[in-house]
């Protein structure tokens, strides 16, 4: 809120009470007229009973809005919260919602013209308030993507040169090493160009009461930035962010983010599939990642995201349907938060969905959906799932593994191969179980025949 200025003194000789409660009336009269027409008043967001869910707990879902509905905006989004509730969802990540520059740009959304302006294309602000407010009474967290690290060529900031990185001949560039030529590179050596960042990013938590960031390209900032703006904020009252990095730096955990992304388990999980390399390598992978994750904070884990969909969606990556379904029946229960990313749960298979030319068909591949919900909901239900301690078995094929907490153990055995594969049980594992999505018994011998891509998720 601006500071109020007054056009007059007040005589303070000779007070009465009366004249004392007639500067009061008067001064809160002008106060209230100020605060009125203020153009960018502080916003206080209502009382809720909403609580960003522990890190632990979360299950993400990516929302591409160019693709999401046929509206391609907010109220789109809004209209299928409860379908992405009934998921199994409790946050979700919306691909930037920013106006895009034109001077060089073919249209992507990361190419971010104004840092606090909603793009028309999508709604309002008031829309996206409503937005979040909505997802808040169905218990879902809101994060919004964040690109710090360039910004388009027409974006206001380009007046600032020194906000920028520049060549030589003090030309500002590109990001380098990138073919990102439709963005400029910001500088982060310069102090008011960090401080204008961090106001931005306050700026969508104060007023549309999001719930965090999902940083875009976070490899290519420096340390000490986010840890600047991780720590302003967070100094925001009421407000228990989520912060994740898509990158894969260690020091992003010091810096303050709670999650970021794995890159090296999905290039593993990939090889896997589609290369028969051994799946011990997916638990090597899975274990030298946790090496530098500290406690309380996680790995993302996904089989696509939007980068990946838009080279080919996990239908084509791996192997079918029933290859899709079983990468994510490991990537879900194995460790660290799920990521799905919209659409895969009904099968996209078509690159060309996610680039705005076409919208997702909600009403294919039924049986899809139906797993990926089975799936979910008992991940959600199960302490041992999000939080147990992992053991591992050997096998070329199968990815077979168990985890503990407590009394509760769930066993999860996945045929990562398009051929019926053979399994040889541990006697300790041998014995009845339940299927965790039926609850029908299953009776473990020494031997498990899996069809192709068969995968079984299983509970004591």
């Amino acid at each position: 809120m601006n500071k109020l200025k007054y056009s007059k003194t007040v005589n303070t000789l000779f007070f009465t009470p009366s004249k004392f409660l007639f500067i009061g009336f008067i001064s809160l009269f002008f106060i209230f007229q100020s605060c009125s027409k203020n153009d960018n008043p502080i916003v206080v967001n209502p009382p809720s009973s909403f609580q960003t869910p522990n890190i632990e707990d979360v299950v993400m879902y990516e929302i591409n809005p160019a693709a999401f509905s046929t509206t391609k905006n907010f109220q789109g989004i809004t209209n299928r919260l409860d379908d992405i509730k009934a998921l199994g969802i409790n946050t979700i990540w919306i691909m930037p919602i920013y106006p895009v520059g034109v001077l060089k740009s073919f249209g992507s959304p990361y190419c971010v013209k104004d840092y606090t302006a909603v793009n028309p294309s999508l709604g309002t602000l008031q829309e996206l308030k409503t937005l979040v407010t909505k997802a808040h009474e169905k218990n879902i967290a809101v994060l919004l993507d964040w690109v710090g690290n360039h910004t388009s060529w027409d974006n206001t900031w380009i007046t600032n040169k020194s906000w920028y990185t520049q060549d030589a001949n003090g030309n500002i560039i590109s990001p380098a090493g990138t073919n990102w030529n439709d963005v400029a590179d910001l500088n982060y050596n310069n102090s008011d160009m960090r401080i204008a960042m961090i106001a931005a990013m306050k700026y969508w938590v104060e007023n549309a009461n999001i719930d965090g960031y999902r940083c875009d390209a976070a490899d290519f900032i420096p340390f000490d930035f986010w840890q600047q703006a991780i720590n302003s904020l967070r100094k925001i009252p009421g407000k228990n962010l989520i912060m994740l990095a898509e990158g894969n730096r260690a020091d992003h955990f010091n810096a303050g983010f709670q999650l970021d992304f794995s890159w090296d388990y999905l290039s593993t999980l990939k090889n896997v599939f589609t290369a028969n390399q051994n799946v011990s390598t997916l638990f090597s992978t899975n274990a030298n990642e946790y090496l530098s994750v500290p406690n309380g904070k996680q790995k993302l884990r996904f089989t696509t995201n939007h980068d990946e969909s838009n080279q080919a969606t996990p239908i084509t990556v791996f192997g079918g349907k029933n290859g899709a379904l079983a990468a994510s029946a490991i990537t879900i229960f194995m460790q660290g938060v799920p990521l799905i990313y919209c659409g895969q749960e009904v099968g996209v298979s078509n690159t060309s969905t996610y680039n705005g030319s076409a919208t997702i068909n909600w009403n294919t591949n039924g049986d899809m959906l139906s797993e990926y919900t089975k799936m979910l909901t008992f991940y959600n239900s199960s302490n041992a799932a999000r939080k147990g301690i992992l053991t591992t078995f050997s096998d070329t094929n199968i990815a077979f593994f168990e985890k503990k907490l407590g009394a509760e153990t769930i066993l999860v055995i996945t045929n990562t191969r398009a051929t019926t594969q053979t399994l040889s049980v541990p006697a300790v594992l041998q014995g009845n179980w339940n299927n965790a999505f039926t609850n029908s018994a299953v009776s473990l011998s020494n031997n498990l025949s899996l069809s192709p891509y068969q995968y079984l998720i299983l509970k004591n």
